[in-house]
């Protein structure tokens, strides 16, 4: 599964903003009690090793110019969660890559 988000801020300022934030990634998978580990084999892939609903997931971040793309190995088993997946990786994404405030914060959710 592989969800690309649009983004104007330059890949320098989406790492800052994706390492910054990346323990926050647990928070946004959909049921809860998730564990994520995530690691930098590049400069620009995250890779995440996600444990969830009895699940060992795999996926990774790649940042381009213009883009971040989200990629993660959802198995057929939990095909049913893939529209929650979806919707949460784009919310969170798109907050993510937000253009910056005045004050330097991300958006808050709301």
């Amino acid at each position: 599964m592989q969800v690309a988000i649009p983004h104007e801020l330059g890949r320098e300022e989406v790492r800052r903003r994706l390492k910054s934030n990346s323990q926050s990634i647990a928070d946004a998978v959909p049921g809860g009690m998730a564990e994520v580990t995530t690691s930098w084999p590049t400069e620009d892939r995250m890779t995440m090793a996600i444990k969830a609903m009895g699940q060992d997931l795999n996926g990774h971040i790649d940042i381009a110019d213009n883009e971040v793309v989200f990629e993660i190995e959802l198995p057929a088993a939990l095909g049913f969660i893939k529209p929650m997946v979806e919707g949460a990786i784009r919310q969170q994404g798109q907050k993510l890559v937000a253009p910056p405030r005045e004050d330097n914060r991300l958006p808050e959710e709301g």
